[in-house]
């Protein structure tokens, strides 16, 4: 087991390895101490896992109940959240009480979010069974839902007590959840390091569900992102970079009605802003063809989906959480490796809405 550390100003690890869900009970006692637990997790993974888990818990004698909701990331909203929060008052939860989020970024985020606003906040332990959930979502801190507006538009930053990543959870992933999964770890290899991009090129390891392989890149990506979310973690400065692919990615998500895998979209942003960062002359040539050459290998797309409306995708964009002054700003690469910082010190670049318009109709 590896153990990365968080050091935010509530520090917490995150523990890699394989076979951990065995031992989370004691993992629990020791960084997340709770006189009762609320797992929450998604229909599917409830039907996959929860059993096992709930078992786990209940056998080293602590209090556990599992709650679920339906998968999707239509039901990661106010009205799950309103659900999830009811029935756990209705069970007794108190504040000596902690939440178990189970699951993919879905039931991370939704989790999260219910436990940052539950009796005003109250302890949470991550459980991340996607290779998605692993190497981004989990960590950081942030929880939200999503809203007609846009994705993410409503939550807040509440740290986890510790994140468990066993890797042997992924063992059930099909095919696209791995590839989803990926495409973050391709952007954190843009944002901050070549060689661990270039590493990515072995395809068929991933998809072979190699155990030594996922857990090589889990591990690497969760140092990539405790690295920057340690140095920023309320996302005023630097943790824009982690941001690469989601502004155009997110509006793609949302206009898709969730059709697509959230690391599917971003795969199409992170391709379509460094066509955009070429285009104003931030990136060095070449590096959009580096992207794309990479995201290829593993099936993922790269073009905006024919039907979607240029006019719908602009307005989503426009409600992104990074835009100041109704303007757009993006997190663009300058190569593989190196994200670009303006002139006035931010980790973004306002793009005009002429320029966002031509990349997202090509």
């Amino acid at each position: 087991m590896t153990a990365i550390r968080v050091a935010v100003p509530e520090p917490y690890d995150v523990l890699v390895g394989r076979g951990l869900l065995d031992g989370l009970p004691e993992l629990l006692k020791e960084h997340c101490p709770a006189v009762s637990y609320a797992v929450i997790a998604d229909e599917h993974v409830a039907q996959l896992h929860g059993a096992r888990l709930l078992t786990l818990l209940v056998g080293a004698g602590l209090d556990a109940k599992c709650f679920t909701f339906p998968a999707g990331e239509w039901n990661k909203n106010r009205e799950q959240w309103a659900g999830l929060t009811d029935r756990l008052l209705a069970w007794g939860l108190g504040r000596d009480g902690a939440i178990i989020a189970f699951g993919g970024g879905v039931a991370g985020d939704l989790a999260g979010f219910v436990a940052a606003t539950f009796l005003r906040g109250i302890p949470y332990a991550q459980v991340p069974t996607s290779l998605l959930a692993m190497i981004d979502s989990s960590v950081g801190g942030k929880t939200g839902l999503d809203a007609p507006a846009g994705k993410n538009l409503v939550g807040a930053f509440h740290q986890p007590r510790v994140v468990v990543a066993d890797v042997d959870l992924l063992a059930t992933l099909p095919r696209s959840h791995i590839a989803a999964g990926v495409a973050e770890a391709i952007k954190h290899g843009v944002i901050l390091d070549a060689a661990y991009f270039d590493s990515l090129a072995d395809a068929a390891a991933c998809f072979a569900k190699d155990p030594a392989r996922l857990e090589a890149v889990v591990r690497r990506s969760i140092e990539i992102k405790a690295g920057v979310v340690s140095d920023d973690e309320r996302e005023s400065g630097r943790r824009q970079i982690l941001n690469f692919g989601h502004t155009i990615g997110h509006a793609v998500e949302t206009l898709s009605g969730f059709d697509l895998l959230h690391g599917e979209a971003v795969a199409i942003g992170m391709a379509v802003e460094t066509q955009i960062a070429e285009v104003l002359g931030v990136a060095e040539p070449g590096t959009r063809k580096a992207v794309v050459a990479l995201l290829g290998r593993y099936g993922l797309p790269c073009a905006i989906p024919s039907g979607l409306d240029a006019s719908r995708l602009l307005a989503l964009m426009g409600a992104d959480k990074k835009v100041r002054e109704r303007r757009v700003r993006c997190a663009l690469p300058k190569k593989v490796g190196l994200m670009v910082q303006s002139d006035d010190g931010a980790w973004t670049v306002e793009v005009a809405e002429e320029v966002l318009r031509e990349a997202i109709s090509l």
